[in-house]
């Protein structure tokens, strides 16, 4: 069976398609994780037209995604680059938390839900840019 996947994944094309299908779902799924974690809910806000939620959710985006591309250039096989990807999600989680805690003056989470364009700006720039830190960590 491990033959056929192996020579399966030799195709260019079945190996992209592999590696852009594992990302997706793992996108989809760290996306909701970042939604029970905040305080509320991202489409529902961006369907209103709350522009902080918009931009601190494409922080979220590009910087997961940012993780899995270091994640395939560094890793050969879709299980190590969903391990590493996964691992700096926790990373980029950690992260989000910290920027939470070092900002005792204000709430993020409240800031970004009242559309706080300034908070939410900054909450996008810190998820790219972290994703870059742990993307260069990536083995």
């Amino acid at each position: 069976m491990n033959d056929k996947v192996d020579i399966l994944l030799g195709n260019p094309y079945i190996e992209t398609l592999a590696f852009f299908s594992v990302a997706i779902v793992a996108l989809i799924v760290f996306l909701a994780i970042f939604e029970a974690v905040t305080k509320y809910k991202d489409w529902e806000e961006i369907k209103n037209g709350n522009l902080s939620v918009a931009m601190a959710t494409g922080g979220k985006i590009f910087g997961i995604c940012n993780l899995f591309r270091f994640a395939i250039l560094n890793n050969d096989s879709v299980l190590h680059s969903l391990i590493w990807a996964g691992y700096g999600f926790i990373l980029l989680l950690a992260a989000y938390f910290i920027f939470e805690f070092l900002t005792p003056y204000f709430k993020i989470d409240e800031q970004i839900a009242r559309d706080n364009k300034a908070v939410g700006f900054l909450s996008m720039v810190i998820s790219v840019s972290i994703s870059y830190v742990i993307g260069a960590c990536v083995i």
